[in-house]
């Protein structure tokens, strides 16, 4: 993951590629994909279009089938991690390529090594060029291998490899066996194998430089023979002999290998001299000053593994400042150690619980260090340990301003992974909270690109199955943000979901008792929007009871603007759509709103709205239900409040469209509804004319505003504003066409 900068052409050029792969290929019999017309592709363009799918998770059976024709898809570096392939599929895909590398691991399915083994050895290219082979997390059932006209299929047969990763495998010892009489192998991975002892390696002890054996749980050889066979690996220069210190394996097997690393870190410099790098992470039994006479005694040394083992604060790593070491004394051994033990859970678990501690105040920005908490979780999506801790260091390192200055890919990432965390563990009230707080930020909802609808879901189903005070107040806060910032038609898609209404059981809740609080505010803003050109939504409000509750709480709340704004603002929304309108023929509710707009001690925050309900129900007379004398009231008072109004500076109200709008500004409408309908656009347009104008010009407004200055029975007060309007367009759209540069602001 690239935290910082854009994408660069090259990688939004794949990305379209793989999003347009339907359209590009043609299936064939066997249902797999092939391009229906391939240039030669530059050779790293190949492998970064492999890379792409798999990491997008699109490369299965059916598309890898593009990589068949390695004429033109020329293969090097090949990585299927991951990815569900089956044997066939890898065979006909990549076996045919001339690999310099390949990781396989992880690959779900039947795929084994011996399939991965023997698929490489058939091509006689890949015998000799293949270097590096990853199968964690592979069975190997190398016993079904047979040998293919009188060689060997094993991993011998491979002569060109120098580096191999077999993590988490059942690796026996007659495979490493194999494996060690490779001619040119540098670099081993066998950690979490079921190995039992290493004799095997005296076979490369002249060209091993690697050897990582974390936690090799079955391993039955006495510190002794360790020694002694660790002494012969010449060529070393890293030994990685660390251990899962969470584990309840074999209490003996764990003390000989603790025994072990003693033994090694006493031996002196003589023993393993061009050793550089040694990790014991999680070897607990070590003294400090066993470990003191070995760091003096190398001068050589770059790397000290030592997390878990209580000796990251020792004295003697102080003097030696390009040493890097992984542990728990700083953030700088916490990083290392993120870096470094990405995908050992044990390990990540260590350092984030340290992390958290040490970043409970920060007030400093660390993208490097949230980037690796992050890749933690994406390497460990189903850890819920992970989860716990990393989502409360996430908290750590984005709460207060933090998150503005942290690059906006890193950032859009780091939301995408909490919201996968929240999905991920709905039952784990601790992750819940931590992502909740982590998303409950201003600069993060507002400005960062991710997935608000799917957000916005589910945020609102976790409100329907909670009730802890403090985070319903999150959860209705992230909500209100989020669904300022979606679409019409994916408000309209939210609204479908009935669970939405569980935030009228929260007006409900907090009107009984008489409260106002953020989380009464934050759920009216919400459901305002949520109903905002939306009738589904505004339907379904209906049938709640939502307008019952909502007159309850116009009355009880008279005197909170805040309040009365955001009830009468999606009374607003439901006003605006006809068929609708019937429900809201209330008498005491109209009478109740019409009192709102004549008082003239209420702020204009609140008459306004107050007057965009009348003036939509007031503007069809054939769907008026009730006494003719009150519409004629609230179209006198209508035209009659809205002159006294002062210009406002503040941002009061914004708007999707101006579409509901154009019934009210028809020539034949009554000047007050008239006014009220020139005297909104007005005040929008001159608070963010840029936005707004350009909406008008789009929708056809204009047309509408000139018809009305021209018209002879339009009232002087409406020209006046008309031509207003139309004054700041002309100053807005100077020699180049405004375009929609902004985005629309929200109601709060």
């Amino acid at each position: 993951m690239d935290g910082e900068g854009p994408q660069t052409l090259c990688d939004l050029c794949l990305a379209q590629v793989c999003s347009r792969l339907d359209a590009l290929c043609r299936k064939g019999a066997d249902g797999s994909m092939s391009l229906i017309w391939a240039p030669l592709f530059p050779q790293e363009l190949a492998d970064q279009l492999l890379q792409k799918m798999a990491t997008k998770g699109m490369l299965n059976d059916t598309t890898v089938g593009i990589f068949r024709n390695s004429e033109k898809l020329r293969l090097r570096s090949a990585s299927i991690r991951y990815c569900k392939v089956s044997a066939k599929a890898f065979r006909l895909a990549l076996c045919p390529h001339r690999l310099l590398e390949l990781d396989a691991s992880w690959v779900p399915g039947d795929l084994t090594g011996a399939d991965v083994i023997s698929g490489l050895a058939s091509n006689p290219d890949c015998r000799a060029s293949l270097q590096m082979l990853a199968l964690n997390g592979l069975s190997m059932n190398l016993g079904t291998l047979e040998e293919d006209g009188g060689v060997c299929a094993g991993f011998s047969s491979l002569q060109g490899l120098k580096t191999i990763h077999l993590v988490n495998t059942d690796l026996t010892d007659d495979i490493l066996e194999d494996i060690c009489s490779l001619p040119r192998l540098e670099t081993l991975d066998i950690s979490c194998s079921s190995v039992t002892e290493l004799n095997a390696l005296l076979k490369c002890k002249n060209t091993l430089r690697s050897l990582i054996a974390h936690r090799l749980y079955r391993l039955d050889t006495t510190p002794v023979r360790l020694l002694f066979i660790f002494t012969q690996l010449h060529a070393l220069r890293h030994l990685d002999f660390s251990y899962n210190h969470f584990a309840n394996d074999d209490s003996e097997r764990r003390a000989n290998g603790d025994e072990t690393v003693r033994q090694l870190l006493e031996a002196g410099p003589q023993i393993l001299p061009s050793l550089v790098s040694l990790d014991i992470s999680g070897r607990k039994t070590i003294d400090d000053s066993v470990l003191r006479g070995f760091v003096e005694s190398r001068s050589g040394l770059i790397f000290l593994g030592l997390l878990a083992t209580g000796l990251s604060s020792s004295p003697v790593l102080s003097s030696h400042e390009n040493l890097k070491v992984t542990g728990e004394a700083n953030e700088k051994q916490l990083w290392e150690a993120l870096r470094r033990y990405r995908e050992r859970e044990c390990f990540v678990k260590e350092a984030l619980i340290h992390l958290y501690h040490l970043t409970s105040d920060t007030d400093k920005p660390q993208p490097d260090m949230l980037k690796l908490v992050v890749e933690a979780m994406r390497s460990h999506p189903e850890s819920p340990h992970v989860h716990l801790l990393a989502t409360a260091c996430v908290f750590n390192l984005t709460t207060r301003d933090l998150a503005e200055v942290m690059p906006v890919r890193l950032m859009s990432a780091t939301v995408t992974q909490l919201l996968h965390a929240m999905e991920t563990f709905p039952n784990i009230q601790q992750v819940q909270s931590n992502c909740l707080m982590a998303l409950c930020n201003d600069f993060l909802l507002q400005n960062v690109p991710f997935d608000r609808y799917s957000a916005a879901m589910l945020v609102i189903k976790w409100l329907s199955n909670h009730e802890e005070p403090t985070l319903q107040r999150i959860a209705v806060a992230v909500i209100s943000i989020l669904v300022a910032k979606i679409s019409v038609e994916e408000t309209a898609l939210l609204s479908n979901d009935i669970s939405f209404m569980k935030l009228l059981t929260v007006v409900q809740h907090k009107a009984m008792l008489g409260l106002v609080d953020p989380t009464l505010k934050f759920a009216l803003s919400a459901l305002w929007n949520l109903t905002d050109e939306t009738p589904t939504a505004a339907r379904n409000f209906i049938n709640c009871q939502g307008l019952e509750l909502y007159m309850e709480v116009l009355e009880s709340y008279y005197s909170e603007t805040a309040i009365q704004q955001k009830v009468l603002g999606l009374l607003n929304n439901i006003a605006e759509v006809e068929e609708l309108q019937s429900d809201l023929m209330d008498e005491d509710l109209l009478e109740h709103i019409l009192s709102l707009l004549q008082d003239s001690q209420m702020l204009v925050e609140v008459r306004y709205f107050a007057g965009g309900i009348l003036a939509q129900l007031a503007s069809r007379a054939e769907a008026w239900t009730l006494d003719q004398e009150l519409r004629s009231t609230i179209l006198e008072q209508l035209h009659k409040s809205i002159m006294t109004w002062p210009h406002l500076e503040q941002e009061m109200v914004s708007y999707r469209s101006f579409r509901p709008f154009c019934s009210l500004l028809q020539t034949c409408q009554p000047s007050g509804v008239q006014l009220w309908a020139v005297w909104a656009i007005h005040l929008v347009c001159r608070q963010n004319a840029s936005y707004y104008i350009h909406m008008l010009t789009k929708e056809g407004l204009m047309e509408l505003l000139k018809a009305l200055d021209t018209h002879p029975d339009t009232h002087s007060n409406v020209k006046r504003v008309s031509q207003s309007i139309m004054r700041l367009v002309q100053e807005q759209q100077s020699p180049c066409e405004v375009t929609n540069s902004q985005t629309e602001p929200g109601k709060s």
